[in-house]
């Protein structure tokens, strides 16, 4: 059974039945088809898309009302009758909006050869309102009888045309989709660190930017953590570099499972780390920040089963004063340099310095 989705003034008695055994309908399609028009226009085509394809059709009787239609449902391919003068309207406010351009506008001209005829329309007429069409944003523009005898061998022509156009939307609309799905994954790649799988660099001058706004605009506090590992190079030099990727997975993972639920933890580069403390006052930053330490200092990481390492960090803390900029850029600054202060004093301790 067909589903409908009805906006507008009912359709009385209106039932279509698809034979799913019928191979021309192409049961690998999945999106919808809105159909745009009057009684007898919806009439005709959704007895045309249903042999079509085997999903859902939804139609509309008013033009004017379609765009919050079209917004929440989302077709994939909107069948337009041309003769309503809102459509070439609705093609232009529908590829303005970038959310929506990707839907595939098929206008149909439904005029029969008679009325074109009695209405002493000249030869390039059909020309320049396809023209007039694909100028307005429709993707194709066909004259479909809605009143021709569907068994006559212009009917089967037409069908097979109609049919060819919703297929081309739809890979078309496909190819969007796998697009905007690729787009997604690299984006989230190139938000992430390989190694240790943590947001990266990037990520973290985002998220502070967005941190810092947030706490102005709110008049919340911000705190910041930088943390090194101390004598990092040394394990790199003794026991080669995948032991030091092994030791920067494992204390990632550490780090990661400590924390507080509104703390963000970020990979900063090399064997520096960063974490946000969002809502968080400096004498509250600096107990989390002496925590982070003791649960690196305080359990050895074991590397293998014959390898364990006793690895220490040192920690710069620092939180938003009202000189600071709103890039976050002067905060993470005087973490920075304090975490320099906490190295250069013995290393596995924590510096917080509250004037910057």
């Amino acid at each position: 059974m067909l589903r409908l989705l009805i906006q507008g003034e009912c359709i009385s008695s209106l039932e279509l039945t698809i034979n799913k055994n019928d191979p021309s309908i192409d049961a690998s399609i999945d999106a919808s088809i809105l159909v745009v028009g009057n009684k007898q226009f919806i009439t005709s085509f959704l007895k045309r898309t249903c042999y079509i394809r085997s999903s859902t059709v939804e139609v509309s009787l008013e033009v004017d009302d379609v765009i919050q239609l079209i917004k929440t449902r989302q077709p994939a391919i909107l069948i337009l009758q041309a003769t309503q003068v809102a459509s070439l309207q609705l093609c232009r406010q529908i590829k303005k909006q970038k959310l929506l351009g990707w839907i595939y506008c098929i206008l149909i001209n439904d005029l029969p050869e008679i009325a074109i005829t009695t209405k002493g329309l000249d030869p390039n007429w059909e020309l320049r309102e396809c023209a007039q069409a694909l100028e307005n944003g429709a993707d194709a523009y066909l004259r479909i009888s809605s009143i021709r005898n569907q068994d006559s061998a212009i009917a089967v022509a037409e069908h097979r045309l109609l049919k060819a156009q919703i297929e081309a939307g739809l890979r078309g609309v496909r190819l969007y989709r796998e697009a905007m799905h690729t787009n997604d994954f690299l984006s989230r790649i190139a938000l992430v660190d390989p190694l240790t799988e943590l947001s990266n660099r990037r990520a973290m001058e985002w998220e502070l930017r967005q941190q810092v706004e947030h706490a102005f605009s709110q008049s919340t506090p911000l705190s910041l953590i930088i943390l090194d590992v101390d004598y990092f190079k040394s394990i790199n030099d003794n026991y080669g570099h995948p032991v030091g990727d092994r030791a920067l997975k494992l204390l990632a993972s550490r780090l990661k499972h400590n924390l507080r639920i509104q703390d963000s933890l970020f990979r900063y580069g090399g064997e520096e780390f960063v974490i946000i403390l969002s809502h968080t006052e400096v004498e509250e930053a600096r107990a989390v920040a002496n925590r982070v330490r003791h649960t690196i200092s305080d359990q050895p990481f074991h590397i293998d089963r014959r390898l364990v390492l006793r690895i220490t960090i040192s920690l710069g803390v620092a939180s938003l004063k009202h000189t600071d900029d709103h890039r976050g850029e002067s905060l993470l600054r005087c973490a920075d340099q304090n975490l320099r202060i906490a190295k250069s004093n013995g290393r596995n301790r924590v510096y917080c310095c509250c004037n910057h």
